[in-house]
């Protein structure tokens, strides 16, 4: 398999906007709220700190068999960002693999923002020929592990970093 590349992604009320670093100073106030990293850690990032990370993520990974793959999502009306998707895919395996994440700040959360985006990421990458997806939730978000459902994901028995390993069923990987 080739490398991929992010592209633009429309996603009912979303275009999924593949990052750039001049996004950084927007993404740092919509990713500003301290609630937002209850379950993934850390503290929000300054603007300098998230334009450096856009930078590393921008310039993409370090191992040849790795893409990483990183949208903004902008809300088509009214035009603002209100997130972030991401796919790391690895094709080093028998077959590709994605991990998707999803984050949407928390104005515009409850809204099915993140089910329309990580829908749309899906899509679009098994329209690139990736049938294994995965993301991993933490069991007590029940907010992200709903989105992952919406999105064709279903929970399993893994666990990794005590969060719990979602993937596409099998049947839905034919597709």
């Amino acid at each position: 398999m080739n490398p991929l590349a992010a592209c633009p992604v429309t996603a009912g009320r979303l275009l999924l906007v593949p990052l750039t670093v001049a996004h950084a100073a927007e993404m740092a106030g919509v990713l500003a709220d301290p609630e937002l990293h209850t379950f993934i850690g850390g503290t929000p990032a300054r603007p300098d700190e998230l334009r450096s990370r856009y930078e590393r993520l921008v310039a993409g990974s370090p191992d040849p068999d790795v893409d990483w793959l990183n949208w903004v999502l902008r809300l088509t009306g009214p035009d603002r960002l209100v997130g972030t998707v991401q796919a790391t895919v690895s094709r080093a395996a028998p077959e590709p693999v994605a991990e998707v994440a999803w984050v949407v700040g928390t104005a515009w959360q409850r809204q099915g923002i993140a089910t329309e985006a990580a829908r749309g990421l899906v899509g679009w990458l098994r329209q690139q020929g990736i049938r294994t997806v995965m993301a991993h939730v933490h069991p007590d978000h029940h907010a992200s592990a709903s989105v992952a459902a919406a999105a064709g994901l279903v929970p399993t028995d893994h666990r990794q970093d005590g969060e719990v390993r979602w993937v596409l069923p099998v049947d839905d990987r034919s597709a």
